[in-house]
């Protein structure tokens, strides 16, 4: 019985002390880092170490490894980003148009019948002064009697032998022989027929419409015999000595146009001819089923060789200033983010995201991401782009 109690005191004494010296190894580190505190707090400011931290390095870029007879293989080529001047130019086709400041429409302010037609076809080129129609009117051949009666007046007004009554008639009969003028005048009679009117004391059964301006007649719509009403149109006529050239600008390229800039303009018609003009006026609307806006550019046409509904080849040629440009192929395309590959050296290509701006004659801008004098890889990128994915480098 003795016995078996002495064993139970030596196993309980064995586990007292194993549990003694587990808590003493681990209380015994922070007993150390209090009283090394406390020293430290004892030390000199001298020996106290310092309390910066030492900056800790950037970290690099990841890279993709492309040695160099891998990459004579798959056709790595590589460009440099440098900061030049950018040039674009926009082709588009053109069409031939009326210049619209050089329509004019010919018509009457008196009612009559047109007893003989001088201009009978379309597309007859007519001087300015020409006739083009005699129209016989009844109300402008009462105007004319009218005249001639108060001239035959006026002279025998002057027979009066009353001063103060020949005055008083005098002054009468200017008057409503100036009236009768004016009422000619407006009807679009020529001083020369209202002169003529005057001299022979008889008057013009017809009278002659004569052309306003010098051109084509485009529309006509007179015929002989034909009844005319005030304010019908008779002729439309165009001057072709200069024409506008309208051409059609896509939305996105808007931007970029501005009046003034310069054009090559160019026809089948005249194979090898090269016209120069400039851009005119840009039109404010845009046609919602091509999304583009009309350019208008003012040539002229010397032998009226430019005809109307001709259509014609457009060059618009722009100065866009100094940008840091890098080629179109260098840049891979991933949706929202465009990615290129600087060449690192050593065969190694660092991916980097990069904003972009302006594209034109293969090359881009680049807005932000590179710096000038870096080298991007600008064919086969898209077979390191490979690579890299293969190796985890991007996503």
């Amino acid at each position: 019985m003795k016995k078996r109690l002495l064993i139970i005191m030596a196993g309980i004494f064995v586990v007292a002390l194993s549990v003694f010296i587990y808590v003493a190894t681990k209380a015994s580190p922070t007993v150390k880092k209090s009283v090394s505190s406390a020293s430290a707090q004892t030390l000199p400011e001298k020996a106290q170490p310092s309390q910066q931290a030492a900056p800790t390095e950037q970290e690099e870029a990841p890279t993709v490894e492309i040695p160099t007879d891998k990459q004579q293989l798959i056709g790595v080529k590589t460009a440099l980003a440098e900061v030049r001047p950018l040039q674009k130019t926009i082709r588009t086709v053109g069409l031939v148009q009326y210049d619209e400041r050089r329509l004019s429409t010919v018509n009457t302010k008196f009612e009559g019948w047109i007893e003989k037609l001088h201009v009978d076809y379309t597309g007859r080129y007519v001087r300015k002064g020409e006739p083009l129609a005699e129209i016989y009117s009844p109300e402008l051949l009462a105007t004319q009697q009218e005249l001639i009666n108060l001239l035959k007046w006026d002279k025998e007004n002057k027979s009066v032998k009353s001063g103060t009554v020949a005055s008083m008639l005098a002054n009468d009969s200017r008057a409503l022989i100036e009236g009768a003028r004016q009422r000619l005048r407006l009807s679009d009679i020529s001083e020369e027929q209202i002169n003529r009117i005057e001299q022979t004391g008889k008057p013009m059964r017809t009278l002659t419409i004569y052309s306003p301006v010098s051109g084509y007649v485009v529309q006509k719509m007179a015929f002989q015999g034909m009844r005319v009403m005030p304010g019908e149109k008779l002729f439309d006529m165009a001057d072709l000595s200069v024409v506008w050239i309208l051409s059609d600008v896509f939305e996105y390229e808007m931007p970029l146009i501005k009046t003034g800039d310069k054009a090559i303009i160019s026809l089948s018609y005249f194979p090898g001819r090269e016209f120069t003009s400039a851009v005119d006026y840009v039109y404010p609307t845009i046609s919602g089923d091509t999304r583009s806006a009309k350019v208008r550019f003012t040539l002229p046409n010397p032998g009226n060789k430019l005809k109307p509904q001709m259509y014609t080849n457009v060059e618009v040629k722009l100065n866009l200033g100094s940008k840091l440009l890098i080629p179109d192929d260098a840049v891979l395309d991933a949706g929202k983010r465009q990615v290129v590959y600087v060449d690192k050296g050593e065969g190694n290509f660092e991916p980097r995201e990069v904003t972009i701006g302006i594209r034109a004659d293969g090359m881009v801008e680049v807005t932000g991401g590179l710096k000038a004098g870096e080298r991007v890889a600008s064919s086969a990128n898209f077979l390191i782009d490979s690579e890299a994915k293969l190796k985890g480098i991007v996503k």
